[in-house]
C-alpha cells in the first residue's frame, strides 16, 4: 500500500455549528465574531459562504463586515460549544482505522494513512465526520503535507481534491504564489521584486537566489513550497504550549496609566490561572499594545526567576508599557506568559509517518 497524507478541514466551521443550532439561518449570510454586535470593536471569526460572497473574511472588523452586508446575521463567539464539537471531530479522525492524526487547529488536521484507494478513504473520512457531528468537511489528498493542504482549498466545499508530484504544476503552476500555504502578502511582494509571481516561477527559482533574499534556511524552504515538496510526516505527538496569553480589545480607549495598569492586572490574573493549570511557571512576559487608531507594538522581558505571581507578571508588563513613553490612547492590550520548558524539552522524537517527499 502507498502512504498518503490527507488534510481534513471543516467547512465554515463556526458558522456551520451556529446554523446547526439555528436551522432557520440556513442559506443566510451568517457572521460569527466578538459578542455578535457589529457596532463594537471585534473581528470576524468565521463567515458563512453566503456572507463570503459579499467579501466578508476572517479577521475583518465587524464594522466593515456590516457595511458590506447590512442584512447579515451577526452572532457571538461561543468557545465552549465550538471546543466540544472540535473534540468530537478530532476523536472521529483518531478512531478512523489506520489513521495517524496531527491536529493543526480546532477545525483542521492532517491524517497519515496507508491505502491504495486515497479517494475512497477521503470520502469515508468525510462520511465519518458527517455521521459523528452532522457537519461537512473537505479533504485534500497529497504525497506531501503542502500538497494535501493546498488540495483542500481546491476541493471546498464538501469535496475532495488530490495533488501529487504528477499534477502539481499542471494545477498550480499558473496560480499566484500567495495561493501556497505559508506564503503571505509580504513574502509575495519580496518575490515579485525578482519577477517571481506564479507557482511556476517559484518552482523554477534557484536556491541561491532565494537564499540571498530570505536567508540560507528560509529561502530554500520557500522554493520547496513552490514545488510542493517537503515532509510527508504526520506526527501525533501531543502539542505542548510554550506560552499562555490573553488579550482584549476595549470598547472605549484606555487613556490613563491607572486604567492601563488595572487592565494589565486583569489579563495577568487570567494568565496565572493558565500557568497553574499547566504547572509550569512564567519565565518571560510578553506585552502587546495597540495604540489608537491602529499602531501595534510588542515587547518582551525575561524575569529574574520563574514565577506564577500575577502581580509580578502585571508589574513587568506595565514596566514594558511605561518604557515606551507613549501617551496615546490604548485600544488593545495583551499579556503572554512564556513558560519554563517541560521535562525533556519540546523536541520529542517523531516516530510516525514517512519523512521526505518528492
Amino acid at each position: 500500500m502507498t502512504h498518503w497524507v490527507l488534510h481534513v478541514d471543516m467547512d465554515q466551521f463556526l458558522a456551520a455549528i451556529e446554523i446547526q443550532r439555528h436551522p432557520e439561518l440556513e442559506g443566510k449570510p451568517v457572521v460569527v465574531g466578538g459578542r455578535g454586535d457589529p457596532t463594537e470593536r471585534a473581528v470576524v471569526s468565521t463567515a458563512s459562504y453566503e456572507a463570503r460572497e459579499f467579501g466578508i473574511r476572517s479577521g475583518m472588523a465587524l464594522k466593515i463586515a456590516v457595511r458590506r452586508c447590512p442584512d447579515a446575521v451577526f452572532l457571538p463567539v461561543d468557545f465552549p460549544v465550538y471546543e466540544a464539537v472540535s473534540e468530537r471531530v478530532m476523536q472521529t479522525l483518531r478512531d478512523f482505522p489506520g489513521a495517524v492524526v496531527e491536529v493543526l487547529g480546532w477545525d483542521e488536521a492532517f491524517i497519515g494513512i496507508d491505502t491504495d484507494d486515497p479517494w475512497g478513504t477521503a470520502q469515508a473520512v468525510r462520511g465519518a465526520v458527517l455521521d459523528a457531528t452532522g457537519l461537512h468537511c473537505s479533504v485534500g489528498i497529497g504525497d506531501t503535507k503542502i500538497r494535501a493542504k493546498v488540495a483542500t482549498d481546491l476541493g471546498k466545499p464538501r469535496g475532495v481534491f488530490q495533488l501529487t508530484r504528477d499534477n502539481w504544476l499542471e494545477v498550480m503552476g499558473d496560480k499566484p504564489v500567495k495561493a501556497l500555504w505559508g506564503i503571505g502578502s509580504q513574502t509575495s511582494k519580496r518575490l515579485e521584486t525578482h519577477e517571481i509571481r506564479t507557482v511556476n516561477d517559484l518552482a523554477a527559482a534557484s536556491d541561491e537566489l532565494l537564499a540571498a533574499e530570505f536567508g540560507p534556511n528560509t529561502g530554500p524552504h520557500i522554493g520547496r513550497l513552490g514545488r510542493g515538496a517537503g515532509s510527508a510526516i504526520v506526527d501525533d505527538t501531543p502539542w505542548i504550549a510554550r506560552a499562555h496569553g490573553h488579550e482584549t480589545t476595549y470598547q472605549q480607549d484606555l487613556r490613563t496609566p491607572d486604567e492601563i495598569r488595572a487592565a494589565l492586572g486583569e489579563l495577568a490574573a487570567l494568565v496565572e490561572k493558565d500557568l497553574r493549570r499547566e504547572d509550569r511557571a512564567c519565565t518571560r512576559v510578553h506585552l502587546k499594545i495597540r495604540f489608537a487608531p491602529f499602531f501595534t507594538v510588542t515587547r518582551v522581558r525575561k524575569l529574574p526567576e520563574p514565577t506564577y505571581d500575577a502581580t509580578v507578571i502585571a508589574d513587568t508588563a506595565f514596566a514594558l508599557y511605561t518604557r515606551l513613553s507613549d501617551e496615546r490612547p490604548v485600544r488593545l492590550l495583551g499579556v503572554r506568559g512564556e513558560m519554563v520548558p517541560p521535562d525533556g524539552g519540546y523536541d520529542a522524537p517523531r516516530t510516525h509517518g514517512r519523512r521526505g517527499g518528492p
